[in-house]
């Protein structure tokens, strides 16, 4: 009872803008390529001067809340390498479609400025890095955040979990695992029908845990194991390889954590990394860098305890204003690169790619801030073992299909809102955090109607409707 009375004073303290806020304006549409008339995914939505705002789906669409104090406010739509449209909250119109055009600079201007300016790919990137400190938050803050984790193989969803997270950090160059916390406030959803096959996790649970060595899933029975123990060995799992802490703290968080030891985007960066200048684009307004990321002279090495996690070629993209220097966003992507790492992701995963990451930021008062994390990666759940002799029945052909197989975990994360004022973090650090994504907490009605959440993609929709459904029948 204590426990659930700190977490909603928690709530309370970080969003108490938004559960104060009931009168709103809903905006919703979708965005189109003027040129292509494809929809473009990752627009940025926003109020200009402040947090509130939201990100289009890979449909092109979306739906941001509004509070009406900010309806004669600005609301920017934009997106790198296109002019950006903007018109006030109360004039903006749900039922005609955004058009961007696209908007592109001239790669020749690099060789009319100064010649101190850096004019190679790695040149301004290490310049990028250099900024850091100037361009990244020097002072504790708080985020409130909306938090979309799902797993599914080919065919399905097998887990969903929506929830309302807070955020803090005490400021960019600090020790992430000592000054990162992450509180769940409230779940708008959590559907979860693994235990059904979760043999493979099971298995690794008593090995290490109860060190029983020599230990294969396929010996075990799924009807001679409780569920309670199968779910035991499930949350220990998802802690271990999908929490959010690690995910904050990890090496993965590339700009955040770039001065920790061994650090990704650290002092060996281009040991790891080369970066390619490709052009010079436009995002609201400003020229802003588009470089590629590729392969170096080394692997990339997460050193994941307890997994293989090295053997990894870097690839992607990374976008740097030209003005500031402020890194605005990261595609970046581990594909297998050593025979190792090639021959294990193909068998346990069937794929080369094992981490997808997208980070953007947005610029508040001068400091960027996380505003929207998007993190892929396969896992290990119903491999099985390979058929030796034809397969005779319904439950074998089902055991080794593919589509039925292999499964992979996202974790999608939009920030909604910075809060700096001192009294209101010291009051929200004062109480006790729990960042267990996985437990269930009660719904709460009136807390999710005011709250900005990511809109689902049609596939997506679907599949969580599916989920329900199975769901509810799975627990009857």
């Amino acid at each position: 009872m204590k426990t659930k009375s700190i977490n909603y004073l928690i709530a309370t303290v970080c969003f108490a803008f938004s559960l104060s806020v009931f009168s709103q304006k809903e905006l919703k549409n979708k965005i189109v390529d003027f040129g292509t008339m494809m929809p473009i995914e990752s627009a940025s939505i926003y109020i200009k001067n402040t947090t509130i705002g939201t990100v289009s789906n890979s449909d092109g669409k979306f739906v941001l809340l509004v509070p009406n104090e900010f309806v004669n406010d600005t609301l920017v739509i934009s997106s790198i390498g296109y002019k950006s449209f903007k018109t006030t909250v109360k004039d903006f119109d749900n039922s005609v479609d955004i058009f961007l055009e696209e908007d592109v600079a001239s790669l020749d201007e690099i060789v009319l400025v100064a010649e101190t300016r850096p004019k190679t790919g790695n040149d301004i990137m290490l310049k990028a890095l250099e900024r850091l400190p100037r361009n990244m938050p020097d002072s504790s803050y708080l985020q409130k955040g909306f938090l979309r984790h799902k797993e599914r193989n080919k065919k399905e969803f097998k887990w969903l979990i929506e929830s309302a997270i807070t955020v803090y950090d005490s400021a960019f160059g600090s020790k992430s695992n000592e000054n990162i916390k992450i509180n769940v406030d409230q779940v708008r959803k959590s559907y979860d029908l693994r235990d059904v096959d979760s043999l493979l996790t099971y298995t690794a649970y008593l090995q290490q845990k109860a060190n029983i060595r020599n230990l294969k899933a396929r010996n075990l029975r799924r009807d001679t194991i409780r569920t309670s123990s199968l779910v035991k060995a499930i949350k220990w799992n998802d802690t271990r390889i999908n929490g959010l802490q690690n995910l904050f703290e990890g090496k993965l968080n590339l700009v955040r954590n770039s001065s920790e030891s061994k650090a990704l985007f650290g002092d060996n960066i281009l040991e790891m990394h080369q970066f390619i200048l490709d052009t010079v684009l436009v995002d609201n307004d400003r020229k802003i860098y588009k470089i590629r990321i590729s392969e170096s002279k080394d692997y990339v090495n997460l050193k994941t305890k307890g997994i293989f996690n090295d053997g990894y070629k870097a690839e992607g993209w990374i976008y740097i204003y030209w003005d500031t220097y402020a890194i605005k966003k990261i595609e970046y992507q581990l594909v297998a690169a050593s025979p190792e790492q090639k021959s294990r992701s193909k068998a346990l995963f069937d794929t080369q790619i094992n981490h997808k990451l997208v980070m953007s930021y947005m610029e508040y008062e001068g400091k960027m801030y996380p505003n929207y994390i998007y993190y892929e990666t396969p896992k290990l759940v119903n491999v099985g073992a390979k058929p030796t002799e034809p397969r005779k029945s319904i439950e074998e052909k089902t055991t080794y299909d593919k589509n039925e197989r292999f499964y992979y975990t996202v974790q999608e994360i939009l920030f909604t809102q910075v809060i700096l004022d001192k009294d209101k973090i010291q009051q929200a650090l004062s109480q006790k955090w729990d960042s267990d994504i996985f437990s269930i907490k009660p719904y709460n009605k009136a807390f999710w109607k005011n709250y900005n959440t990511l809109l689902e993609s049609e596939e997506d929709e679907q599949l969580i409707q599916d989920l329900t459904k199975r769901s509810s029948l799975f627990k009857d």
